[in-house]
């Protein structure tokens, strides 16, 4: 027979013993986390608390000359301003387990938390991050006068969101890629953040075929978003979304790694046997901050689902 639980706490031997369940827990669906595949996570010292400062790693510009024959090279030393990021975030979390029902399930239940903890912390950055990066795109990169040279791209705006559907797609697409070639952007490294219901009008489209996004393999096969127009496309359940009129639009971005500047760090994890009653706690604590370094190289695409 279960020992009973306080009044008040979850009874874990009702949920996780043998005598319950098979053993099987329910498989959890994580939302797919992109900060990492995003921004430049490239830096240089030490993370350790909330408060610390790193380096972030800037790129200097080659110049380039003309060469005239039987005249001296001029020398250039590449210089690159350093970039302070401060870590100035911190989450955490501190789940227990009795050691009773650790005792009489079969199941790594501490394993499992900290697994399950793993990915919602990244879950929770993502979200934070998402929402907070767009407003920084450069002003030639959002609204409805976009693109720093032809000034003619629409990439929405609160009122009027870009209504995109299966016929425009690509064309929506072809404009962020213009945008960023307009700002010199470099190629390599572009990304798109995109909603889930984008990810579907791509997926139905002849985008989903290989010879479109240069994967070697359909999409449709290898069920992921792939290359288009030279940007690595990822869908995100995450992106910041409001109502506007009889749409929900998506602030989706698009832009090149070293738009955004990112670091994050579990400083502390630990397992801990409590005092006050017989039971462990995992305890995990996260800093971590970001910083839009290249606004020039980020697009707030403001897009609602259109049919």
């Amino acid at each position: 027979m279960a020992i009973t639980a306080a009044s008040g706490t979850p009874q874990y031997s009702g949920v996780w013993i043998p005598e319950i369940w098979s053993g099987n827990m329910l498989i959890k669906f994580y939302e797919a986390c992109v900060m990492a595949a995003i921004s430049n996570t490239e830096y240089e010292g030490e993370i350790k608390n909330q408060g610390d400062k790193v380096i972030i790693s800037q790129v200097a510009d080659i110049t380039i000359n003309t060469y005239d024959k039987n005249t001296d090279m001029k020398i250039q030393r590449p210089e690159a301003p350093n970039v302070e990021l401060v870590i100035d975030k911190a989450l955490y979390f501190n789940a227990i387990c009795d050691d009773i029902d650790a005792h009489q399930t079969h199941l790594p239940l501490m394993e499992r938390w900290s697994d399950d903890a793993g990915e919602r912390m990244a879950i929770t950055i993502d979200t934070a991050v998402l929402a907070a990066v767009y407003a920084d795109a450069h002003a030639s990169n959002k609204g409805a006068a976009a693109g720093a040279i032809s000034g003619d791209i629409n990439f929405g705006a609160s009122g009027s969101p870009v209504v995109v559907t299966p016929s425009d797609l690509i064309e929506k697409i072809i404009d962020c890629k213009v945008a960023l070639g307009e700002q010199n952007a470099p190629r390599k490294g572009r990304y798109g953040v995109i909603p889930e219901w984008m990810s579907g009008m791509v997926m139905k489209s002849e985008l989903g075929d290989a010879s479109i996004s240069g994967d070697g393999t359909s999409m449709r096969r290898n069920g992921r978003i792939g290359v288009i127009a030279n940007f690595e496309l990822y869908e995100s359940n995450l992106l910041t979304s409001a109502t506007d009129g009889a749409y929900t639009a998506f602030h989706a971005l698009f832009g090149q790694k070293h738009a955004i500047s990112f670091a994050s760090q579990m400083t502390k994890m630990r397992n801990v046997e409590l005092t006050t009653t017989f039971a462990r706690a995992i305890q995990g604590l996260n800093v971590h901050g970001y910083k839009v370094l290249k606004s020039q190289a980020l697009i707030d695409l403001y897009c609602a689902k259109g049919s």
